[in-house]
């Protein structure tokens, strides 16, 4: 059985059969109208979201099929100290595919050992947000009519934002990408993701803390809001907030043909008065989105006999448990510690990629 934890569970020819189809649903609404019938997706929101998980229960709806779950932990059995693997496989027996959203990184490595249908990571933490990612290549795709050949600007919090590594994962795949990294020293790209992601590939990056400096050369920017339930210092969060804020007149520095993506919610990271730019794509991505999760649906249930792909990784059993804070291993304390040593000979958590020290 197939699921999708991390972008790189599926293949580049992968990504672009899924594009392909939600491009056809797109044109041909209609066909698919009962696609879904009598199937059941199970929403297991452990965190709140109102994009992700109310394009994924519209997409089930428009497949004709129906959907059950929680929008917050509070409103479920995890309120009462219920495991993660517990709750799967209780609702795996309800559902016939399964996406699920959590603040704790590796949650979903979790879930899909302990599940009987395809699970589907809607985000864990600061970690992985695999179903954005393809949102996101649907809408440039559209938007530039290539994946390839493109500098791509990430703004903002680029070390706890998920949607931001997980692009960076699945863009690196394609050739002519450059990456301009803008953000404050404090929320910069981790360094195993320059080095497992951009050094590994080969694909060229600069790092910017000034967004005007990097503006003319970007034909995408991708800006990102700071995140607040990441951060454990609060006080370093109210210093971060409001260090990139795009208006109308920064505008002016880009291209003509410059593209605005945002995996919102925003706070104020991108000025209103930038709604009415044509340039602006970040509502058109939230259709998108719900096309593309449309695709992926079909495609996992059409690969649920089919063998889970093999990622490479020796994983072993540890004697020391991870040190992350933001790590599933640190609330659920029967989980046996994991790791795996990566290419450049680092050992790392198995659940959420963190570095053991």
């Amino acid at each position: 059985m197939r699921h999708l934890i991390n972008i790189l569970d599926f293949s580049i020819k992968e990504v672009e059969e899924l594009i392909d189809l939600a491009d056809d649903i797109i044109a041909n609404p209609e066909k698919y109208n009962e696609a879904c019938k009598h199937k059941i997706l199970a929403t297991l929101f452990f965190e709140p979201s109102t994009r992700t998980r109310l394009s994924f229960e519209s997409a089930m709806l428009s497949l004709g099929g129906t959907t059950l779950g929680f929008s917050s932990a509070s409103s479920s059995s995890a309120s009462k100290g219920e495991s993660v693997a517990d709750t799967i496989a209780v609702v795996s027996g309800y559902s016939d595919i399964l996406v699920m959203r959590h603040p704790k990184e590796g949650a979903p490595f979790v879930a899909r050992k302990h599940a009987n249908v395809p699970i589907i990571n809607a985000g864990d933490g600061g970690h992985h947000h695999p179903t954005q990612t393809l949102t996101d290549m649907l809408t440039i795709k559209h938007e530039k009519g290539r994946l390839n050949n493109l500098t791509i600007g990430l703004c903002g919090d680029l070390k706890y934002g998920r949607t931001v590594h997980s692009l960076i994962e699945a863009m690196s795949r394609y050739t002519g990408i450059k990456f301009c990294l803008i953000s404050p020293k404090e929320l910069a790209l981790p360094g195993f993701v320059k080095k497992n992601c951009l050094e590994k590939e080969g694909v060229e990056y600069q790092e910017f803390t000034d967004l005007e400096e990097a503006m003319p050369q970007l034909d995408i920017l991708y800006m990102t809001r700071i995140q607040q339930e990441r951060f454990i210092d609060r006080d370093e969060y109210i210093r971060l907030k409001d260090c990139y804020i795009l208006t109308k007149e920064k505008m002016e520095l880009a291209k003509d043909d410059m593209c605005v993506l945002h995996p919102l919610p925003r706070v104020n990271e991108i000025s209103v008065d930038v709604d009415d730019d044509k340039r602006a794509c970040y509502f058109k991505q939230t259709l998108y989105g719900k096309y593309m999760r449309m695709a992926l649906i079909l495609k996992l249930l059409s690969l649920k006999d089919e063998k889970e792909k093999d990622d490479g990784k020796e994983i072993v059993l540890s004697e020391t448990k991870c040190s992350n804070p933001h790590c599933i291993t640190t609330i659920e304390q029967e989980i046996k510690p994991l790791t795996y040593v990566d290419d450049h000979g680092t050992t790392r958590c198995a659940y959420c990629d963190k570095m053991i020290k």
